[in-house]
């Protein structure tokens, strides 16, 4: 590894693998944005090291995605999958790894970028430590979260307070969007120094198949009005309301109507659970005979649905960012997402396509109809979002503000450690 110290960056994702196949259980956009951000930095010339916490023995310690970019997994706690809300205990293990690799590979990271809450506890840790410079994601906030949903969570307390102090403490916060900055500022604390980039999409790869041929590779009409949705099966991801929407459409009843809800899930597992929620639903509603559920769509066949899709919706109940929004009109398919968080921000209403209100069934009906029934109204959205996505939300973009950050963070003194030695 040749690169200088002074071009050197560790990306701690503790929940989030980057190399991990995105879909799986609580694997998503966090995953996403860490890999790209990793990749493309490393393309800009900096030594990329992503550390994530490893969940299976089968797994390779180190994966290597290029000359200067990798992935490092620690051991921190059993050697299996955790959920999130149970993951802190472990954190100080993930900690002590982190160190100790650190001393063996004789490097100091003079910076971190971490991501999630769980991550900054570890950038906090090593500002005391020897004075590492901390920039943080928070790719969902508490604050936020624990609105939305009904069963607070025990770790709630200890969430909150560690979500406040990184804000206070961090060089920097990346919020992803205007919307994200906003309810920091209103929910989490008025101190601390934010910045906003927002997250990227890869828009070689979204955008390269036109809808004609990705329906021939589907096997789907060329008649058919295709509604899409692409996430994980989470209550919070509001796929009942677009269910219920998609019932309640005036195009019900007509042979061309299809919905698609690709997305993985684990039987017995939360996600499962959900999953086998929403088919009974889709069942009681007799939609079976135009809805089909394909399971985790591939990174390779992704945007193939994308691109063959008429709208794809994002109903989200929250969403800090809305990776699926970007996606989608990065393949020129015009939007229909719930009007909350990020999706505020990627989504212009009118422009790229429609807003609704979160959890409005009639709204959303009435919005996915407006695109389905004016074809040409559709392919005047979808080339508008793309050229909006080529122009803000490319990784490339992303990764210079990135590095531009590190950059100038780099360049400043380094305080003196709280604790010298450990």
């Amino acid at each position: 590894m040749n690169a200088t110290t002074g071009k050197r960056i560790a990306l701690i994702s503790v929940h989030g693998d980057p190399a991990i196949e995105i879909g799986k259980e609580e694997a998503g956009g966090q995953n996403v944005y860490v890999r790209h951000v990793g990749e493309a930095l490393a393309q800009l010339g900096w030594q990329v090291d992503m550390f994530t916490r490893k969940v299976s023995e089968e797994q390779n310690t180190i994966v290597q995605f290029s000359e200067n970019c990798r992935t490092i997994r620690l051991v921190a706690g059993p050697v299996e999958f955790v959920p999130r809300d149970n993951l802190l205990e472990h954190v100080p293990e993930f900690l002590d790894n982190f160190l100790k690799f650190q001393k063996e590979n004789n490097i100091t990271y003079q910076l971190v970028h971490t991501n999630y809450w769980h991550s900054s506890w570890v950038g906090m840790q090593l500002k005391k430590i020897q004075g590492t410079k901390q920039v943080h994601t928070y790719h969902s906030l508490g604050a936020v979260k624990y609105k939305t949903i009904e069963k607070i969570p025990l770790i709630a307390s200890q969430r909150l307070a560690v979500e406040q102090e990184v804000l206070e403490t961090a060089e920097r916060i990346v919020a992803t969007s205007p919307q994200e900055q906003e309810h920091m500022r209103s929910l989490v604390s008025t101190k601390g120094n934010i910045d906003i980039i927002p997250c990227g999409t890869d828009i070689r790869r979204f955008g390269a198949i036109d809808r004609q041929t990705a329906r021939a590779d589907l096997r789907i009409d060329p008649d058919t009005k295709l509604v899409l949705y692409v996430g994980r099966f989470d209550q919070r991801k509001g796929i009942e309301t677009l269910v219920r929407a998609v019932n309640e459409s005036q195009l019900r009843g007509n042979n061309h109507l299809k919905l698609i809800i690709g997305g993985g899930s684990t039987p017995g597992n939360s996600d499962g659970i959900e999953r086998d929620r929403i088919e009974n639903i889709i069942n009681e509603l007799g939609m079976s005979d135009f809805t089909t559920l394909p399971g985790r769509l591939s990174q390779e066949i992704l945007p193939t649905y994308y691109a063959a899709a008429d709208v794809c919706v994002v109903p989200s109940h929250y969403e800090p960012f809305g990776l699926v929004a970007i996606e989608a009109m990065a393949s020129g398919t015009p939007v229909v997402a719930s009007d909350v968080g990020g999706l505020q921000f990627t989504v212009v209403p009118e422009v790229t396509g429609l807003l609704a209100p979160p959890q409005d069934v009639a709204a959303f009906a009435t919005a996915i109809d407006r695109i389905l029934l004016n074809p040409q109204w559709r392919d005047e959205l979808g080339k508008a979002g793309r050229k909006r996505v080529e122009t803000k939300f490319s990784w490339d973009g992303v990764a210079t503000q990135l590095g531009e950050l590190y950059t100038q963070l780099l360049q400043q003194p380094a305080k003196e450690p709280v604790l010298l030695s450990k």
